[in-house]
């Protein structure tokens, strides 16, 4: 029986995906073997020493130590993709609400007194206050081609925009996805360059914080709009704030709000929607679901930020799961901790992430606890188990 620890909400659909037989699933349990979250913050919490996986519910995963559960050799799963439909969409609403002008002129339709006759008047005479611009015709820039980037840039090629997109860490799977009208941009000057609107689908770490900062936005068109539905830090929001106070940016669309924009007038601030849907939420849960009792019943891991993807077919016999760190002879070091228990391997697939690296062995009998005992101790082994 596995025990599984949730934090937050998870969706009923998910948790279906871990059959009652074998798991049980709850938000206080002792010695959980896996946790799953969806916006809960786990820095500062204590590892407890049973957890083998943890699950996010959604893409990123800023609210998990990643580093000091690498450390412990535990996986961390999310589920890219899961919610791309939700943001593309979200994503496309943004581009409409800025080109239009309509969050001004709703707020200025709401505010209208009298009877018929004067609130036509005040429409005719101010409509031309919220004049937009069409978005066939205009060029996005989309940053970042991933799950979320990909839907975004075929949504607005359909919508008759051009659009050109960089990204050099581009999959094969997104590539092939791609519409063929999409063009590839040089750099990210070159894209924030060429674009009528900006919007940006990038993780935040460190190379991308204050990716678009004063000197990017100082390359952009003037009336350029930017829309940021990744993360706050990737823009330099004083920056922005400055740019929209000059009018060199037209609009800016994002889905966190920070002080600085919460009353600027050319600010289209939301409270982190792109997921809120219940068909993205149901949809992160089932995915993250899947690989998390996947890792736990198979030892297979599958969309994990820290890990190496390892996808293993079981055979008859028993299967050992090995975190490790990235370094020379660990794999020798395994097999010979295995010859020496006069243990045969049916088959092994060993690949390497950065700095982590992860083993799946199939063997033909049970591994003597000495045996695991023996495997743990070796320098660069994080963690070891028997699934």
């Amino acid at each position: 029986m596995f025990k599984i620890l949730t934090y937050d909400n998870i969706s009923i659909a998910g948790l279906e995906r871990l059959p009652r037989d074998r798991y049980e699933v709850a938000s206080e349990i002792q010695h959980p073997d896996a946790i799953l979250l969806r916006s809960h913050s786990l820095h500062g919490v204590p590892i407890p020493k049973s957890v083998k996986a943890v699950g996010r519910a959604g893409a990123g995963v800023n609210n998990i130590p990643v580093a000091d559960y690498s450390k412990c050799g535990i996986p961390v799963f999310n589920a890219p993709g899961a919610n791309a439909n939700a943001v593309k969409e979200l994503v496309i609403a943004g581009m409409l609400l800025a080109s239009r002008n309509i969050c001004a002129a709703w707020d200025f339709a709401r505010q209208l007194e009298g009877d018929d006759e004067t609130i036509h008047h005040r429409v005719e005479k101010n409509k031309k206050r919220f004049a937009g611009f069409e978005l066939a015709g205009k060029t996005l820039g989309v940053l970042g081609l991933g799950a979320i980037g990909v839907k975004v840039a075929n949504a607005a090629a359909s919508l008759g925009m051009h659009v050109i997109g960089y990204d050099p860490l581009l999959t094969v799977e997104s590539a092939w996805q791609l519409s063929s009208s999409v063009a590839r941009a040089a750099s990210i000057d070159d894209l924030v360059a060429k674009a009528d609107l900006v919007t940006l689908h990038v993780p935040l770490n460190d190379q991308t914080r204050h990716l678009i900062n004063a000197a990017r936005i100082n390359i952009m068109k003037k009336g350029a709009t930017l829309l940021n539905f990744s993360r706050a830090g990737i823009v330099d929001e004083a920056s922005v704030c400055g740019a929209l106070d000059a009018g060199r940016i037209h609009a800016y669309v994002c889905d966190f709000p920070g002080h600085g924009m919460l009353n600027h007038s050319r600010a289209i601030v939301l409270p982190h929607l792109g997921a809120s849907t219940a068909e993205a939420e149901e949809n992160c849960a089932v995915m993250v679901a899947d690989r998390v009792r996947d890792f736990l019943e198979n030892g297979n891991i599958r969309h994990s930020v820290n890990f190496p993807d390892v996808i293993m077919p079981r055979t008859e016999g028993v299967r050992l799961g090995i975190a490790n760190e990235n370094v020379p002879n660990m794999v020798g070091q395994i097999s010979g901790a295995l010859a020496d228990a006069n243990l045969n391997i049916l088959d092994l697939l060993n690949k390497s992430r950065g700095e982590l690296a992860y083993t799946l062995v199939d063997l033909n009998a049970d591994v003597p606890s000495e045996t695991l005992g023996h495997i743990r101790t070796i320098k660069g082994v994080l963690s070891a188990r028997v699934i």
